[in-house]
């Protein structure tokens, strides 16, 4: 039994790598995530052991991991079914990253950053009244790797993301904290496509304006500075098709 016998296609004894499970996990969750699951049946967990030629256990596994991201279900006399997309867990990084890399939408973008638009500002307002001032200078840091990166030292990329990152965990909202690593993974994506757009990188002036507001407690011209930068990403993207 080979890759394509289960619906793969893909040589796999080159895509496990070290970690069997979390290898397998991200193969399978690949496959379902680009529809390869929807005119065939999900394999059963022998048919994917022999096809990787792993144990049942590390197969039972890695099902167990698809399952709690709810990309597939178990049902009595059915065996394992891929689940709809309505059911998928978009706030698991690993689902969110099979999503993006699956093929690139200006939709899922507008989506993504539909809900950043949602959740930032409000971070950026609450950091205002909350930040210690270690969090302060970690925003502060972020808005300097942005500058160092600038100048073409250090990733501009991860400058940004660590910028935006920073804010939230400075929110003191474990709700909003816990969105750092959706933020993290998307932003990737976002942040690529839409420095390609403008031809330079995020505006430093912009976000240095969230962390002078932060600094200052200012709550009114944090969630304002916050939602200047997202706004002007939804309407990058309001202009382009998918």
């Amino acid at each position: 039994m080979d890759s394509d016998t289960i619906g793969l296609g893909l040589p796999l004894n080159q895509t496990l790598g070290r970690n069997l499970t979390h290898g397998m996990l991200d193969t399978l969750g690949k496959a379902i995530v680009v529809g390869r699951y929807e005119t065939r049946p999900f394999p059963t967990e022998a048919e994917i052991a022999k096809a990787f030629g792993v144990s049942r256990s590390v197969t039972r596994e890695a099902v167990k991991m698809l399952t709690a991201k709810g990309l597939v279900s178990a049902r009595p006399r059915q065996g394992t079914v891929v689940q709809p997309s309505s059911q998928w867990n978009l706030f698991d990084t690993d689902v969110l990253r099979w999503l993006l890399d699956r093929k690139f939408s200006v939709q899922l973008l507008r989506q993504f950053n539909q809900l950043r638009i949602a959740i930032e500002p409000e971070a950026a307002a609450l950091a205002a009244l909350h930040h210690t001032p270690m969090e302060l200078e970690a925003i502060r840091e972020g808005l300097h790797r942005m500058e160092r990166a600038d100048a073409g030292d250090g990733d501009a990329l991860d400058a940004d993301i660590a910028f935006h990152v920073a804010v939230l965990r400075a929110s003191g909202n474990p709700f909003y904290a816990q969105f750092q690593q959706m933020v993290a993974t998307a932003l990737r994506t976002s942040i690529r496509f839409t420095n390609r757009i403008k031809g330079r990188t995020a505006s430093i002036a912009d976000h240095a304006a969230v962390a002078d507001a932060i600094a200052a407690r200012d709550v009114t011209v944090s969630r304002a500075a916050m939602q200047r930068i997202i706004g002007d990403v939804l309407g990058l993207i309001g202009d382009t098709e998918d």
